[in-house]
């Protein structure tokens, strides 16, 4: 009769080395899939593609979740209206006209400084009233703008070295560059004659773009013209462009916005300010601000699950 016993514990010996295998793959297997699990995690909390480099260029944002505007930089504003109904979050900004002869009501203008900088960009969502009337002139209202380190912090709009508008015109989208206060220096104003006292050039989207009560994603960068020095003149590099809802609707860069009479000009500060000049305002209305951002390149409306 066959000694089985060798047969046997060669069986014994290859059952171990097969318990033993499956224990290592078992094990190989619930690491890889803890790994995976973690790889995962880790890659659904990571931004996505581009929206590190953005968050790095953004100068300041405000949601209008509450009224602390003050606590978070905001300046030379008393009262704020955070409504809802807002682009996103719980809150927005409210701006009201009662009647046809009111100044602007609910929240008050507001500047905020930020890092001086040579190009400049903003983001913002703007709703405006069922059955919102404009002015009836090529003018007005304003709504957002832009000064720079040649004026003081407390400097009004109206007639400085350079301010630039963010604001809806006759249903159309316009940027737009005054300078006002240089019409005594060397070089004179680079934003047109004055006419009547006023100057500015205007930029303009092609169509009106501004036709409902809705929320629309307003945006505009600007970048400063370089200077010839040698030959003491401004370069016509200077760059405009605005957007509505993602759309490209103003694009300019040949654009002048200073000259050698500035040589150390940056943008520094913004002001928010909506305002119909007297007689203008159509009737009792009211708009909404939200989701506002400024930085120094495009910042780009919100995703759409946002």
């Amino acid at each position: 009769m066959p000694n089985r016993q060798p047969l046997l514990g060669i069986f014994v010996a290859a059952v171990v080395v097969l318990c033993a295998a499956t224990a290592r793959l078992a094990a190989f297997m619930l690491l890889a899939a803890s790994f995976f699990a973690i790889a995962a995690s880790v890659w659904a909390a990571e931004t996505k593609p581009g929206t590190e480099a953005q968050t790095k260029d953004i100068l300041f944002s405000e949601s209008f979740e509450d009224a602390d505007l003050a606590g978070r930089g905001w300046y030379d504003g008393t009262r704020f209206r955070i409504v809802g109904d807002a682009a996103a979050g719980e809150g927005c900004l409210e701006y009201e006209w009662p009647d046809r002869q009111s100044g602007v009501q609910g929240s008050s203008p507001v500047r905020r400084l930020f890092e001086p900088t040579d190009e400049v960009s903003i983001r913002f969502y703007l709703k405006l009233s069922q059955g919102w009337g404009w002015s009836g002139q090529n003018f007005h209202p304003h709504l957002t703008h832009f000064l720079t380190t040649e004026n003081s912090k407390w400097h009004g709009p109206a007639a400085s070295h350079l301010t630039l508008y963010i604001e809806p015109v006759g249903g159309k989208l316009r940027l737009a560059a005054q300078d006002i206060q240089n019409k005594d220096t060397p070089h004179g104003l680079t934003q047109g004659p004055l006419r009547g006292g006023y100057n500015g050039k205007f930029y303009d989207s092609r169509d009106v773009l501004f036709t409902d009560d809705r929320w629309h994603c307003v945006e505009a960068y600007f970048k400063l013209n370089t200077l010839d020095f040698e030959n003491d003149r401004a370069n016509r590099n200077g760059i405009v462009r605005g957007w509505f809802d993602g759309n490209l609707v103003v694009e300019h860069t040949d654009v002048v916005l200073r000259s050698t009479d500035f040589p150390n000009m940056k943008f520094n500060q913004f002001l928010m300010a909506p305002y119909f000049g007297p007689g203008l305002l159509p009737h009792a209305q009211k708009l909404w601000i939200d989701e506002l951002a400024v930085g120094t390149k495009r910042i780009s409306p919100l995703e759409p699950n946002k």
